[in-house]
């Protein structure tokens, strides 16, 4: 049962309008547009580092994103030494000395031969999690190329942060 009568249309938009309080002056109804753009976007961003899925990028969203998220975070890989390596190997290489030379070019087929075997075998890992978790092969369709690419990334850039600790225990929030 209705409870109440509907209001009139004019009362309807005088009370929309009351709760808009949009400054009439538009170089003050920009800044208050930006301020409400930079909380929102600041509230987004600690709902995504929480783990919310509403908050997740395009790419981010859904069970299996989560699944191989949190299984690549949940140990160290070789990739993640990367880039850290390839910068110490790259200040290294302007040095002309021949010894270094061949250190330098040890390190980078070290690193690239760790980087390659990691990812083997983390694929294996991520195609036999996949198999087992879930059913649909449309569903695991590119989680493989995700869990690679997230595990050559540095954990501390990663985007959305790891909500696992190394070892699998998640992360309690503040």
């Amino acid at each position: 049962m209705k409870s109440e009568p509907t209001p009139k249309r004019k009362d309807a938009i005088a009370a929309r309008k009351k709760t808009l309080k949009v400054p009439t002056d538009k170089k003050e109804a920009r800044k208050a547009a930006r301020i409400r753009a930079r909380e929102q976007r600041a509230e987004t961003k600690e709902a995504m580092n929480r783990g919310e899925e509403w908050a997740m990028p395009f790419r981010d969203k859904g069970p299996v994103r989560r699944h191989v998220r949190n299984l690549v975070d949940s140990k160290r890989h070789f990739g993640e030494l990367f880039l850290p390596i390839a910068f110490v190997v790259l200040i290294l290489s302007l040095i002309p000395v021949p010894l270094v030379a061949q250190v330098v070019y040890f390190l980078w087929l070290i690193m690239m031969l760790g980087t390659i075997f990691d990812e083997i075998f983390l694929a294996f890992k991520i195609k036999k999690e996949m198999r087992t978790q879930f059913s649909d092969p449309k569903e695991t369709k590119g989680a493989v190329f995700y869990g690679l690419m997230r595990a050559l990334q540095l954990r501390n850039l990663r985007i959305p942060p790891p909500v696992v600790k190394i070892g699998g225990q998640p992360k309690e929030f503040k």
